[in-house]
């Protein structure tokens, strides 16, 4: 089977990978667009990372066929591919200098020892590691240990890059000034990107495209904005972000809490009345925790520049929001 697609495409068709009985991945079908940055997003046991290891040959699909550029990769091993890997460990050479790091995918193909460093040279600038080349990885920080993998993994220009969860050992300060590099990264050398994470705002803040999984299978797929803005199922409204869920008239809509607006009680026309359960302070952001009759907990999040004192437990508050606020979700 062969479709003409621009290179560096991939299509997953019908993949499926069972473990005894146990099915890991479950009839996953799937178009990865050139220079996409594509994020499979999911809980832990959701397959997202199985689904990324038959991408990158290292598990073998028990049916369905991988497909790279219209030409069927599905029984080729992985060194055969030509994918890059970036791993959450890193696993760079302890004994060898960045340089040399970076340089050794070209280094065992046999290329010229001016086209290495040459090339290396290119890929140090790409990250802003330039001034440590001759450093040994012990010197280096986790986010400049993160940006050598990243930099060694596209040095013999992949058409594909798979990161699994790369950031979840960085304290969160530096995940989210990575994940700002990353993007970066991305936009600048144009390869795809598919990336696993259980991280919302990596997620959110990176990707073109996010594939949400929940046991084994697509839930929901879409840009960062459509799948917030406009989740079709439960499991995708309350996994990516938080979303209060009413039920009327037998349907269920998803809320999120910033397009709540909480006044207290009697100030105008009402949606919901209830009554102030908690409050807990986040900085930019109040987020009350609001009890409504029948006993059930919204949240809503106030922005606390906003202004004026903060309501205490038991205050009676009043909740509105537009009709286009609660989004009416599947089933």
């Amino acid at each position: 089977m062969t479709t003409p697609t621009a290179p560096g495409s991939l299509h997953l068709t019908q993949l499926t990978k069972r473990y005894g009985p146990v099915t890991a991945v479950d009839n996953v079908s799937l178009q990865i667009q050139r220079g996409e940055f594509l994020t499979l997003l999911g809980p832990s046991g959701s397959g997202k990372t199985t689904l990324l290891m038959m991408i990158a040959g290292f598990q073998e699909a028990t049916s369905g066929d991988i497909l790279l550029d219209g030409t069927s990769i599905g029984a080729m091993p992985a060194e055969k591919r030509g994918f890059g890997m970036v791993f959450q460990g890193y696993a760079l050479f302890p004994h060898m200098t960045v340089r040399d790091n970076v340089g050794y995918a070209l280094s065992v193909r046999h290329r010229s020892r001016a086209e290495i460093a040459a090339r290396v040279d290119e890929m140090l600038d790409l990250v802003q590691l330039t001034t440590l080349g001759d450093r040994m990885p012990g010197q280096l920080s986790g986010g400049q240990q993160q940006r050598v993998a990243l930099a060694r993994a596209l040095c013999f220009a992949p058409p594909v890059l798979l990161l699994d969860e790369p950031l979840g050992a960085l304290d969160k300060k530096l995940r989210i000034e990575v994940q700002a590099q990353l993007k970066d990264i991305h936009r600048r050398v144009g390869t795809t990107f598919v990336y696993v994470t259980h991280d919302q705002e990596e997620a959110l803040s990176m990707s073109d495209r996010i594939v949400i999984m929940r046991n084994g299978r697509i839930e929901q797929v879409g840009t960062p904005s459509d799948l917030y803005q406009n989740p079709r199922t439960e499991f995708a409204a309350s996994f990516l972000g938080k979303s209060n869920f009413l039920r009327q008239g037998g349907a269920v809509y998803a809320l999120r809490p910033e397009k709540i607006d909480l006044s207290p009680a009697g100030s105008g026309p009402a949606r919901l009345r209830g009554q102030v359960r908690d409050m807990a302070y986040f900085g930019a952001v109040l987020k009350y925790q609001v009890t409504v009759p029948g006993g059930e907990a919204i949240e809503v999040d106030v922005d606390a520049w906003r202004g004026g004192d903060p309501l205490p437990p038991g205050t009676d508050v009043d909740l509105n929001w537009t009709d286009a606020a609660a989004v009416r979700l599947d089933g």
